[in-house]
């Protein structure tokens, strides 16, 4: 399948590095859910979407090839990626180590925003919609990595945000995997509230672990 991305010179600022925001903005649509595992991305469409050259698409390519997120075939093009189990692992080697001690340590514990992500989640949860499940649960992270207060460790979280993204589309039958983890994320903010951060990050990395294991079990199977 090859898709077109809509205009989104928009979204554009006086970003210093062309290529750089190109990269973003792919991954950023990868991690909204917007390009699925095995979308074609055309150099000719993207170029005049975007209103940039082919060489620095090119250049995109190559930043988004090294994250995982797309993959260059030789004589075929560029497809977004299709993570595998040893890319499952390594996804939560790096989540780990990033998102339970940024709930430990995380000096910008902001209540308000992950309240505001679990009431979205529970409404996706009672409408059935599974996608925005997904996007509300990408979101929850995102937020977990923000009370880190660091902007590189929040760049590293879209990156491996938009490779999750991937994996989710793995268990795009499997409802139930994205539906636990509602009240799950609601329990880790409770804990918060409370101050007891330390069984947070414990009961945050626990919580990974299972994730890690229902992935690798559903790639498996």
């Amino acid at each position: 399948m090859l898709v077109n991305l809509p205009d989104v010179t928009t979204d554009r600022t006086d970003h210093a590095n062309t290529t750089v925001w190109v990269a973003d903005v792919l991954r950023r649509r990868i991690a909204a859910g917007e390009l699925a595992p095995g979308t074609k991305l055309s150099e000719q469409q993207l170029a005049a979407s975007m209103q940039v050259s082919r060489n620095t698409l090119r250049e995109a390519f190559t930043m988004l090839s090294i994250e995982s997120v797309v993959t260059r075939f030789p004589n075929r093009g560029v497809f977004v990626a299709a993570p595998d189990s040893d890319a499952v692992r390594e996804i939560y080697r790096v989540r780990r180590m990033l998102e339970p001690a940024a709930v430990l340590w995380g000096p910008e514990l902001d209540l308000h925003r992950l309240d505001a992500v679990v009431a979205e989640a529970r409404d996706a949860k009672r409408r059935g919609a599974v996608p925005d499940m997904a996007a509300a649960n990408q979101a929850f992270h995102e937020a977990l990595i923000a009370m880190s207060g660091s902007l590189q460790l929040q760049q590293m979280m879209g990156r491996v945000l938009a490779e999750m993204r991937l994996v989710f589309h793995a268990m795009s039958a499997e409802p139930e995997f994205h539906t636990r983890y509602v009240e799950e994320n609601a329990a880790l903010v409770d804990l918060l509230r409370a101050g007891r951060r330390a069984e947070a990050a414990d009961t945050l990395r626990g919580y990974l672990d299972a994730a890690e294991a229902e992935l690798l079990g559903h790639l498996g199977a």
